[in-house]
């Protein structure tokens, strides 16, 4: 697990990663700007199957907002498109604005973002000077927390669902707040069972202990017995008491052999087990 540095893409920051370790696949799960540091879990090889199940986790972040300018990317990359006086802004309005934002509800995208429209991100669609419809997206905000009022500057600590974006929830502050607001600083704190206490500098990607598959997800574990694992291997579906699966575990769950090797991730449909991702085989 990396803690991206400032300045470098995801995507580059993978392709370090990869080239250090030699792996032959490599994917990250779930996004960070350039701007952004820290938690980004890199999968390599046969953990590329994880992805999907990680960039569903929830997120932390602590993040710095800069009130009383606003910038079209929504952070201090953009060009500033204005500016308002922030004297009016208190901190008893600042925590009652943040009490507002806490819980559920719809978030807008920023349009500089990678979400894709017709198969093209709409940060392109948006710098080519096209005409970008945003749909709104629901979004949970599990705990805002001001850390620091230091106007024009506030630090917040975030805990959110996947899918949110920390530079829209800071300009929403901002306007909630009268004056506007951009993201300037980003740090991804935790990233599900990945801690930023946990994260290795990019320096020191070569010689880091690597996190096992069973460890990545934090699914429930059902270990299979030894004579069952070929026929899990090949896709066998059989009812989950077969495979001693507790109903508490039917959504979703890690199969794993006697050596505790991930086999597949798997769910309880209709009666039977179903595999979503085989692994080993």
């Amino acid at each position: 697990m990396l803690d991206k540095p400032a300045g470098m893409s995801s995507a580059a920051a993978v392709e370090r990663v990869k080239r250090e370790l030699g792996a032959r696949r490599a994917g990250h799960a779930g996004t960070l700007d350039p701007i952004a540091t820290g938690v980004l879990p890199i999968c390599l090889d046969e953990a590329t199957k994880l992805a999907g199940y990680l960039l569903a986790d929830d997120k932390a972040y602590e993040a710095e907002a800069v009130l009383g300018v606003e910038t079209d990317t929504l952070d201090r990359t953009g060009a500033v498109v204005a500016t308002r006086p922030i004297a009016g802004v208190t901190r008893e309005r600042a925590l009652a604005a943040i009490a507002a934002r806490t819980g559920e509800h719809d978030q807008l995208p920023p349009l500089y973002s990678a979400i894709k429209q017709g198969g093209v991100r709409m940060y392109r669609r948006a710098r080519a000077g096209e005409q970008v419809e945003r749909a709104p997206r629901r979004v949970r905000i599990d705990r805002l927390e001001l850390l620091a009022f230091e106007p024009p500057r506030l630090r917040l600590a975030i805990a959110c669902s996947k899918g949110t974006y920390v530079r829209s929830l800071v300009a929403d502050l901002g306007a909630d707040l009268g004056c506007g607001a951009h993201l300037g600083e980003l740090r991804r704190t935790r990233s599900g069972v990945f801690a930023i206490a946990d994260a290795v500098a990019i320096d020191a990607i070569a010689t880091a202990p690597l996190v096992g598959l069973v460890d990545a997800t934090g699914l429930p574990i059902v270990e299979v017995a030894g004579a069952q694992v070929p026929r899990v291997r090949s896709g066998v579906q059989m009812p989950p008491a077969e495979l001693a699966v507790p109903p508490a575990n039917y959504e979703r769950f890690q199969l794993v052999d006697e050596a505790r090797a991930l086999v597949a991730i798997a769910h309880v449909e209709a009666g039977r087990v179903v595999y979503d991702r085989v692994f080993g085989a």
